[in-house]
């Protein structure tokens, strides 16, 4: 491999520094319009009347939007509503505008102007006089018979408030294995809704044509399944919709799967009326209170074991708030159970069930790590208990458990290569577990040392239908070009991928090209996100790859008179049988007789699970309840590593989202006034003094599922930072926390009630 391997810098890094590269804030179109949109200041009521008609006379106005001219088409805003596994239907339970608004900033209306200042003008002028109704906004309160019904049309009709289906799965028999269990551990915990905090807001520019076509350039990371939706929620013909990137979008973090705060099709109601561009653009409180969240809530999790540590049984339940509308709420819940409850350790008799509830919140949706995260706290804590309660060390109980290749498991797919062990060794020597853990201590300042580990997916398969399709040409100068749907949302996966494309081909990486983020691109592709992009798309186009390959050295033998079983291709030269020829003079020799080199590939990929530990070291100051992550040590089961700087770039920034869901970010909700965070100076993302030394460290156990042996990494690094942190704190001081983040009042009080 001349490529996969290396730090090569990324192609788009250019752009990005000098400020060249355009985003969606950046277009401009002629004759474009600026919407807004006006939001419901209720958490719940209904619409008793709308009057539009001093907007829609104030100069400047040139379309105003609500539910009365609209479709309300009911629609799920998430990919899954296009890619839902054959057999099974998304909850489809919201329009573009509402007359019974179900959370505050439920969008009730919208303006297009020509300058954003009489657009905000507008919105003042509409007169809307509103039913306020009951609401609830915790999924326990929720889910009890006196509840206000959020959603009664599309709540479960055997369960208040439950969001379509209860996700429950089983393996073996839960009760005999309690039965056989020597000893058995509960414990809760409570998370908090968060921010993704993306750099871009919610964006989109929409330009409806009279002959009927819609382009909508946008900050989605789905374009294929957002040009899906667009169409299914305006009611139009897919092939009349046309979605691109611009082509960056600033971070993503999942928050950009599907119509996250609905940007495109507001902005596309809002042309369909002015025919003419419309750029919505969300302001920094709109992309809080009206774009998804991480799915908050409880777990509880009960764990049997034998004497000697084997665990035996594992029950574990989940009630996660996905807001007033359903969007990802079911199957992120399936994944939260497959994965962040029953996929770490080998447990023979296991259950898992999933309630996603309806409140009369801002919806929740995708976020790094999708509900691997959640469910990885509650089991983690559950061992660290066992652990405990057998007087074992924490790394042993957890390396007698974990799964080995070839386990039987909630995962509907083969467990491949598992590197989980040698992460968590690698993880605890760097740490310096021996020297640090376990260590008594008095005085203000303690310091501990806690581990967490666990596993993902490389795939959203077969959680949703997720496949790819790749176009690869090759120039008539030789060189290389890449055409696929995926667009770049900020790791760096173009990079990489161009990276295994060339070694797959044989062709300089300097040559190569990529188009990416735009539907007319290729094929249909799922996009960018669920850990799968370089995991998944290197699998479509090794297809291709070998296709080209085969094309191109069958025409050089016959070119050359050689038997192009002789042939190889190599940094862009065809030798062989005594005969070579650069592929740029191939090319061009070909493209005068009429022959070009093209292949295609679409593809749904086997999955493959990414594998992680992560050792924390904390230091907590007994006065003041300050809790300070010194040093995390990140050990990721990468299968192989292709760009170790892009690698260790994605493990990092996971780490310290992981550090802000330990330890500060919260979403408070304040009855009767919304979320109180409706910005970043409320929301206490963590700052430099809160990042602590990361030491990343990538471990390849080369699976045989990816090309040269890749498995995911972009979501993994968050998921077990929050459960390694609560374990170092319980190290340090004793005490166990089930609640997050640790913020210092939370800290005191527990000091406190221990009496510390």
């Amino acid at each position: 491999m001349r490529y996969v391997g290396k730090s090569i810098p990324r192609n788009d890094g250019y752009d990005k520094a000098t400020g060249q590269g355009l985003f969606t804030h950046d277009v401009s179109m002629p004759r474009m319009l600026f919407g807004k949109v006006l939001r419901s200041p209720y958490a719940h009521a209904r619409v008793i009347s709308i009057d539009t008609s001093a907007a829609e006379a104030l100069p400047g106005v040139e379309a105003v939007c609500t539910f009365q001219n609209t479709t309300n088409k009911p629609f799920n805003a998430s990919a899954t509503m296009v890619t839902t596994t054959p057999g099974t239907e998304p909850v489809r339970d919201q329009t573009i505008f509402t007359g019974e608004p179900r959370y505050i900033g439920d969008e009730i209306a919208a303006v297009a102007a020509t300058t954003e200042k009489i657009a905000v003008e507008a919105l003042k002028l509409i007169r809307v006089e509103y039913e306020e109704l009951p609401a609830v906004y915790d999924p326990l309160e929720a889910l009890k018979p006196e509840a206000p019904d959020v959603q009664p049309k599309y709540a479960n009709p055997n369960h208040k408030n439950v969001c379509g289906e209860i996700v429950e799965f089983g393996l073996g028999d839960i009760e005999k294995g309690f039965a056989e269990a020597d000893v058995i551990v509960e414990t809760d915990i409570e998370l908090p809704r968060t921010k993704q905090c993306q750099m871009e807001t919610q964006a989109a520019v929409a330009s409806y044509k009279p002959n009927g076509t819609l382009d909508i350039i946008s900050t989605t990371q789905t374009p294929h399944p957002t040009k899906m939706i667009v169409a299914y929620a305006l009611d139009m013909p897919e092939s009349k919709v046309h979605v691109a990137n611009p082509p960056y979008v600033g971070g993503g973090f999942g928050v950009r799967i599907g119509l996250s705060g609905k940007a495109e099709v507001l902005a596309a109601a809002l042309s369909m009326r002015a025919l003419r561009p419309v750029k919505v653009v969300y302001t920094r409180e709109e992309d809080f209170i009206a774009s998804d969240t991480r799915h908050g809530g409880y777990l509880h999790c009960k764990l049997g074991a034998k004497k000697d540590g084997t665990f035996v049984a594992m029950d574990t339940t989940a009630w996660l708030n996905t807001g007033a509308y359903c969007t990802f709420g079911v199957e992120l819940l399936g994944v939260c159970g497959a994965c962040g409850t029953a996929g770490t350790y080998r447990v023979p008799n296991l259950h898992y069930k999933g309630y996603p509830v309806y409140t009369n919140q801002q919806t929740a949706g995708a976020f790094r790590g999708f509900g691997t995260p959640q469910g990885t706290a509650v089991v983690e804590a559950a061992v660290d208990k066992m652990a405990k309660a057998l007087n074992m060390d924490l790394l042993e109980i957890r390396k007698m458990n974990t799964t080995k290749p070839n386990d039987k498991n909630f995962f509907p797919f083969p467990v491949g290569s598992v590197g989980i062990n040698e992460c968590i060794d690698k993880a605890a020597a760097e740490i310096g577990w021996a020297e640090k853990h376990g260590k008594k201590q008095t005085g203000n300042i303690r310091r501990g040392v806690g581990i967490a580990c666990g596993t993902h997916v490389s795939n959203a398969a077969p959680f949703c239908v997720d496949y790819n399709s790749i176009y690869l040409r090759i120039e008539q100068d030789g060189s290389l070009h890449i055409a696929s749907g995926i667009p770049e949302i900020g790791p760096g996966s173009t990079t990489a991928l161009i990276q295994v494309a060339c070694d797959l081909v044989g062709v300089p990486f300097e040559t190569t090209t990529m188009q990416f983020g735009d539907t007319a691109a290729g094929p249909f592709d799922i996009g960018s996100h669920a850990t799968r992009t370089l995991y998944t798309v290197s699998q479509v186009m090794k297809d291709a790859a070998e296709s080209l390959r085969k094309d191109i050295l069958d025409y050089a033998g016959g070119f050359l008179e050689v038997d192009p079983a002789q042939l190889d291709l190599v940094d862009g030269v065809i030798s062989g049988g005594g005969k070579e020829i650069t592929l740029k003079k191939l090319a061009y020799e070909a493209h005068l007789r009429g022959k070009q080199f093209l292949a295609a590939n679409c593809k749904v990929p086997p999955n493959s699970l990414p594998w992680y530990a992560q050792a924390a070291e904390v230091e907590v100051d007994m006065e003041l309840g300050m809790v300070k992550v010194l040093k995390i040590a990140a050990a990721h089961d990468v299968g192989k590593v292709v760009n170790p700087r892009l690698c260790e770039g994605q493990v990092e920034g996971g780490v310290l989202m992981g550090v802000g869901y330990a330890l500060r970010e919260e979403m408070t909700y304040e009855e009767g006034k919304g979320f109180y965070n409706d910005g970043i100076h409320k929301y206490m993302l963590p700052t430099a003094d809160d990042r602590p030394e990361i030491v990343s460290i990538l471990v390849e156990s080369n699976d045989t599922a990816g090309v040269y042996g890749i498995k995911g990494i972009g979501e993994v690094g968050v998921c077990p930072t929050l459960p390694a942190i609560l374990s170092a704190v319980e190290d340090a001081i004793g005490i166990r926390f089930e609640v997050a983040p640790l913020t210092p009042g939370r800290v005191l009080a527990g000091i406190k009630a221990a009496g510390l």
